[in-house]
């Protein structure tokens, strides 16, 4: 018997459900009065919106900061994409304070090689170096335990390739702390967290999906956090083209990404009750600060709460090299709260 199809709904249904119906309308309205030029720059930023266009080298190694002890170690997320990391005792000796370090996308544990030209390069052109803010952290008396998420450094492929700025990569901050609580030594360390921009993002929702495994953390160093609707809209801006924020999200879902606002960190960072500590360039010229930090740290439910402004640029790499040059802040946090 030949099938016969009894399904009524149709693909405007379907993208109605993920963007609601007023967007939804609003992006095919949008489709008929775009250029073809800027069209296809608006799907060049969807594109860079859910999928890291390259992966950043792991270009640096611990002993590049005078940490000559380190192992590489790797461990599955809680879906079973296989992480790469390091573990990095203090230079100090024995400790048993340990902090658990990711990264932003789309870069690796060691930071970002623009210097190194394209493809980088064509996102900027400075090398962001993750290595020293390591390197301080264990002449500080710190371990730590860097990885690389899924889909960037040497970590495994997974969900398409598709980055979700936290909507999949929360598995991985789960997958590192279940790999501490299962470790004969790491798992009798005190525990902080450092969670940068993507990164932090999945750790607020890593949080907000498993509480009882994060309930023993001490405290969360989470700078440049951001929500992608501030970020991909700045972007938009700078080429005229955040007028078609609708049929970006569209081209985004097409892509089998997310959109924008089911990225938001504001969804998430409600989960954050531990003391928290958040830097942000205040005048980023990427985002719409310092509205969009304001909100993200405003949800934070942490008693004891700071957000730092780095002020001097506008420009938002800026701000990830920062407390590699200028650790003191970033040193002292973590001091006062895993005594």
């Amino acid at each position: 018997m030949a099938f016969e199809k009894t399904l009524e709904y149709t693909i405007d249904n379907t993208l109605k459900s993920r963007m609601g119906e007023a967007a939804f309308n609003k992006a095919l309205e949008q489709q008929k009065t775009i250029s073809e030029e800027e069209y296809g720059t608006l799907k060049y930023l969807a594109e860079f919106a859910v999928r890291p266009m390259f992966r950043t080298p792991v270009h640096k190694t611990p002993a590049d900061h005078g940490m000559d002890k380190w192992e590489d170690v790797f461990f599955p997320s809680s879906d079973g994409t296989p992480l790469e990391g390091w573990y990095i005792p203090s230079v100090q000796g024995p400790s048993d304070k340990l902090i658990i370090i990711n990264h932003p996308m789309p870069m690796s544990r060691s930071g970002f090689t623009g210097h190194f030209g394209a493809p980088f390069s064509g996102v900027d052109t400075m090398e962001i170096d993750f290595v020293a803010h390591m390197g301080h952290l264990s002449r500080a008396g710190y371990n730590i335990l860097a990885y690389d998420l899924r889909n960037h450094g040497n970590s495994g492929a997974a969900n398409g390739g598709i980055c979700g700025i936290g909507r999949y990569e929360w598995r991985d901050c789960v997958g590192a702390k279940m790999y501490v609580d299962a470790h004969p030594e790491l798992s009798k360390m005190q525990v902080g967290l450092y969670s940068r921009c993507t990164g932090g993002n999945a750790q607020y929702e890593a949080l907000y999906r498993r509480p009882e495994l994060f309930e023993n953390i001490k405290c969360f160093f989470g700078p440049m956090t951001v929500s992608m609707t501030a970020l991909m809209t700045s972007f938009a801006g700078l080429m005229g083209l955040d007028k078609y924020m609708e049929l970006m999200d569209l081209e985004q879902i097409k892509l089998g990404g997310f959109t924008n606002g089911e990225m938001h960190p504001q969804n998430y960072s409600h989960a954050v009750k531990v003391p928290y500590f958040m830097a942000e360039v205040l005048d980023d010229i990427w985002t719409d600060n310092p509205r969009d930090a304001r909100e993200i740290f405003d949800a934070i439910r942490s008693e004891e709460k700071e957000l730092f402004w780095i002020e001097g640029t506008n420009r938002r790499f800026d701000g990830y090299n920062y407390f590699g040059v200028f650790p003191e802040k970033m040193i002292a946090f973590f001091d006062k709260y895993m005594k």
